[in-house]
């Protein structure tokens, strides 16, 4: 098996290591890993390591962070090792977020937990936040040899038994000498500069799997590509770790100077390893911050319900875990005015003398739309009171501005400088043009003590960007404007065109006075145009012609038209069905069964207006 694992790795397409999204037209989403494993194990079976032959396996994740090629056969061989499932196999970039997994289904189940470790736990494991903050319970007991293990009663029938190892290579509980029927049931290997790998024991745990699978998706990344690589030839050659020389002070220096450039901030930026892993971070410190300052008030984290679906789940997985924090729904597109929603629903909860956090998308995806900016503000300004008569809680606003990275919102000056505004941006988009997944938050002077506290959550999670991910941005965030403004013309002069060669269909973009404010995004939605006598006859049509679209152009323009969910890129052009991808746990009656599309600075336009023609003279 090693030794066909080292074949792989000589012949793998470059992609296994490079992107950061996947073709959406060979993956099905509830086949996730395991399609791609099965395909890989007929080509194991037939000891077949052609590169032609990897080139065709289906798309393992849509995402790279959730998962990709090279943690899927990492996984893959570290069951095999240990005769597991592979599904039973889980890597992470994040040390402790492992750990966290676990303690976050026992908390919702109110099971016990246990975490036996030797030598020490990660320096970020933090166990009186995690008490405090997180809500969850647990015992930690230190053992001086693995092979001491004796599993304490109280846990044998209502509780989990997790044992933590701190390793210079990846070690499995095999290579450790202890047998998988130890009465432990989750054994987490931590790498110090690669991440960590659990280990699901016993038919009792396998409804964890999916629950630690989810955390990843929302929480945090899968084990990086480089690092997966990294681990796999140190797994075949049972050698010690390459380790590549990264000047990671330089670098962080060089992107934490670009960020203040780009959005005209003073405060310190923070990096983390997704653009989630930042939110994640960012609602975990507001909530600390609530928790210390307002005793006992209702939290409430306000979010459209037709926003990325990380973004809204992840959001209600928070809120399902602490007893005070509470979702509420945020109409913001179509018949929905932002501005109006923020002011009733912010009306609402001062009275309720509740603890008021927004996150919203600007532009709105996949609407593309801007609200009235000053409008925004005076509603986000504007002073209220308590059902008691007492000044109310002003909110914080939290804004997702991956669409427009280069406007400047929170400067001294600009319009959210004024009241508490944090923003974040992910970085598999414009800033690395997606090399990598890692994102950035800023805040405005309002937010100093707040930020403290999301720094403070993002390393507790150890979420922060990997240092080949700052090493990444570091060399694209310089020509990032640039590769926004020559992004937006392709995507005007394609607006343009399907507006003047399919005039019914109807197409959100901004208009040309927001453009000159600023707001120069390189994406749009297209509503094609339907027939058919009743709603769901036009729905159903337009659906079909949806995918007629999107196939024509990645079948007649496979090096650039891509079906995938992606913006920013470096090159080429990206479609997709944001229902389908984007808002996979978005309520079905606010998901879009509409056509996303995204250019790039690098693209033939010609070629792709030829082919639109070509799919207009079918309908």
């Amino acid at each position: 098996m090693l030794n066909y694992i080292n074949e792989v790795l000589e012949n793998m397409p470059k992609t296994w290591l490079s992107l950061t999204t996947h073709r959406l037209d060979i993956y099905d989403e509830k086949l996730a890993k395991t399609q791609f494993l099965e395909q890989f194990e007929n080509l194991f079976k037939d000891n077949n390591a052609a590169s032609s032959a990897l080139s065709e396996l289906p798309t393992a994740f849509d995402y790279i962070r959730l998962g990709h090629p090279l943690s899927c056969l990492l996984e893959w061989a570290i069951a095999k090792s240990n005769h597991l499932n592979p599904k039973n196999v889980i890597s992470f970039s994040s040390k402790t977020i492992a750990i966290l997994a676990i303690l976050r289904k026992n908390s919702l189940e109110n099971k016990n937990t246990q975490i036996l470790y030797t030598d020490a736990l990660p320096d970020s494991f933090d166990a009186e936040i995690l008490r405090r903050v997180y809500g969850y319970t647990f015992d930690l007991k230190k053992v001086e040899n693995p092979e001491d293990i004796s599993v304490s009663d109280s846990y044998q029938d209502d509780g989990s038994i997790v044992f933590v190892s701190q390793q210079d290579e990846i070690a499995t509980p095999k290579d450790k000498a202890i047998p998988l029927d130890a009465g432990i049931d989750f054994f987490i290997n931590i790498h110090a500069s690669l991440g960590s790998i659990i280990l699901v024991n016993g038919e009792q745990n396998e409804s964890y799997i999916s629950d630690i699978q989810h955390v990843r998706r929302r929480e945090t990344i899968a084990m990086t590509p480089a690092n997966c690589l990294t681990a796999l030839k140190s797994l075949t050659a049972a050698s010690s770790f390459d380790k590549k020389e990264i000047n990671a002070e330089t670098n962080k220096a060089l992107v934490l100077d670009s960020i203040q450039e780009i959005t005209g901030t003073k405060t310190k930026a923070l990096l983390g390893s997704s653009g989630l892993s930042i939110q994640y971070a960012i609602l975990m410190g507001l909530i600390d911050h609530a928790l210390e300052r307002h005793k006992g008030k209702a939290i409430k984290i306000i979010v459209p319900p037709n926003c990325y679906g990380g973004t809204n789940d992840q959001a209600r997985r928070v809120a399902a875990c602490i007893d005070n924090v509470e979702v509420l729904d945020l109409p913001v597109d179509g018949d929905h005015d932002m501005v109006q929603s923020i002011d009733v629903i912010l009306d609402k909860i001062a009275k309720e003398d509740a603890i008021p956090y927004i996150i919203a998308e600007i532009p709105t995806n996949p609407r593309v739309e801007v609200p009235a900016l000053l409008e925004l503000k005076a509603v986000l300004s504007k002073a209220r009171k308590t059902s008691k008569g007492e000044v109310a809680i002003d909110p914080v606003f939290i804004l997702d501005q991956t669409f427009c990275p280069n406007v400047h919102f929170l400067d001294e000056g600009e319009i959210l400088s004024k009241l508490r505004a944090i923003s974040y941006v992910s970085g598999s988009k414009f800033p690395s043009g997606g090399l990598c997944t890692a994102g950035y938050c800023v805040g405005n002077k309002k937010t100093e003590t707040l930020m403290d506290k999301i720094e403070m959550h993002l390393k507790l999670c150890d979420n922060k960007a990997t240092n080949l991910q700052v090493e990444i941005l570091a060399k694209q965030l310089p020509s990032m404007k640039q590769r926004i403004h020559e992004a937006y013309k392709h995507t005007r002069e394609f607006v343009n065109f399907i507006q003047d060669t399919l005039p019914s269909a109807k197409i959100n973009f901004v208009s040309e006075e927001l453009a000159k404010e600023g707001f120069t995004p390189s994406v749009f939605s297209l509503d094609l145009p339907t027939k058919g006598n009743t709603a769901e006859e036009k729905e159903a049509y337009k659906r079909v012609l949806n995918y007629k679209l999107i196939h024509l152009m990645i079948t007649e323009i496979p090096n650039e038209s891509k079906n995938c969910v992606s913006y920013g890129q470096l090159k080429g052009c990206y479609w997709t069905i944001p229902a389908t991808s984007t808002q996979g746990t978005t309520k079905e009656g606010d998901k879009d069964y509409i056509v996303r599309v995204s250019l790039s600075a690098d693209m033939d336009m010609e070629r792709h207006k030829k082919v639109f023609l070509d799919f207009v003279g079918q309908i």
